[in-house]
């Protein structure tokens, strides 16, 4: 019986991390990452300054865990993408599922893509900077001509930058998301024919 007391609050606790995180990244895109106090965001989740204190010290400790529990996706996909053969169908399925990925975390890069200089300061700068290197390594046949290697590059920009440019123009979001995933897929088959 004690045990299911145990995990009952433990999904409680892990509730209040996420609502803690939620909130802080509502508060970064209202106002911006230096501008918003963790009194704020005690303030918008109704909780005492002391219960935030609990789950985090800093405001950049709730952006470190959001992109530590946003970004678990990218880096799983990286350790399976190492433990495959550098074929086509292994590029599309790593595309395929890094467009997933990123949909997931999609308010967590947009925060940082608003907040680039804030985020060169704080370490997430630098984990992202080694996920995208990861995510390099296993999209690019360190044998393949440079060409080539541009375009399993650019297959990965073109996720990224598709997310924040695509999101004004007019039409389905999944639509939208289907087409950036194409040409990204059509980049990495493109890379492929020429090795």
């Amino acid at each position: 019986m004690g045990g299911t007391m145990d995990g009952t609050k433990q999904r409680r606790r892990g509730n209040t991390r996420q609502r803690i995180q939620d909130v802080a990244l509502e508060l970064f895109a209202e106002q911006g990452y230096e501008k918003t106090s963790l009194r704020e965001i005690a303030e918008r989740l109704e909780v005492t300054k002391a219960a935030l204190y609990y789950h985090f010290k800093t405001k950049e400790e709730i952006i470190v865990s959001l992109f530590e529990d946003l970004t678990k996706p990218i880096e799983d996909l990286i350790d399976w993408g190492k433990r495959q053969p550098h074929s086509l169908e292994t590029k599309q399925e790593i595309v395929r599922r890094y467009s997933q990925a990123l949909l997931d975390a999609e308010p967590l890069f947009r925060f940082m893509q608003e907040n680039q200089a804030t985020v060169r300061e704080l370490s997430i700068g630098e984990m992202f900077k080694n996920r995208m290197l990861g995510m390099r390594d296993i999209v690019i046949d360190p044998d393949a001509d440079l060409v080539d290697q541009v375009r399993c590059i650019s297959a990965l920009f073109t996720m990224h930058a598709g997310m924040f440019v695509m999101k004004d123009v007019e039409g389905d979001p999944e639509e939208k998301r289907k087409a950036i995933l194409e040409v990204a897929t059509d980049l990495i088959t493109q890379a492929h024919k020429g090795a």
